[in-house]
Order: C-alpha cells, then structure tokens, then sequence
C-alpha cells in the first residue's frame, strides 16, 4: 500500500504534508504535489495533515487514475522536502470539485 495525491489538492497545494514526510516523497507541480509510490513507506503522517483531506491510502476504491497520475509526475517533477507559499487563490478553490481540468503538468520550483 502507498498514498496518494488525489484532485483535492489541485489549485490548493498547502504543503502542511511535506514536512512531516520521514522518506521525503512529495514532489512539486506547479499546482498540485503528488506522492511517489515507490517511495512511501506507507507510515500515514501526511495523511492527517492535509487540511483538504488530499492524502488517502491506495486501498481506496476507484483510485487507478490517481495512482497513475502520482507515479508519473513523481518522476517527473521535482522533490520538496519543506513546506512553500501556497497558491494565493488556494481558499477559493479548497471545496470546489472536479478540478482535474485545471491540474498544470509544469513542475514545480523545488528547492
């Protein structure tokens, strides 16, 4: 079992989770952080931390995309070991849905 980002993060990216990662596993995009599956030690810190309720474990149903799309921009963007500035626009966009519309494919700044 691993965890995964999932669409709550999108446009919200708090990064109160990355921090307390002991594996340092999140890796920045430019509006959204994905988990790298191979590297989660599936400890579950993050998972409370997120206040958007971002982070679930892989075990949950209907989760293929989003393990998919966490494996392939976890190789593709760059690791973050500390929190950053969120989005300024990160309050309006904490309870919309559907938002996978708006997931950038840039990377992040990293460190």
């Amino acid at each position: 079992m691993t965890y995964v980002v999932v669409e709550a993060c999108i446009k919200c990216k708090l990064m109160d989770c990355v921090e307390v990662c002991p594996v340092d596993c999140f890796y920045e995009g430019e509006n959204m952080l994905v988990i790298h599956p191979d590297e989660c030690i599936d400890c579950g810190v993050c998972e409370p931390e997120c206040p958007v309720e971002a982070i679930v474990p892989d075990t949950e149903p209907g989760l293929d995309q989003w393990l998919e799309l966490n494996t392939k921009y976890s190789n593709d963007w760059p690791n973050i070991t500390r929190k950053g500035t969120p989005p300024e626009d990160s309050d309006a966009w904490r309870d919309k849905k559907d938002k996978l519309q708006h997931l950038s494919t840039n990377p992040g700044k990293g460190e």
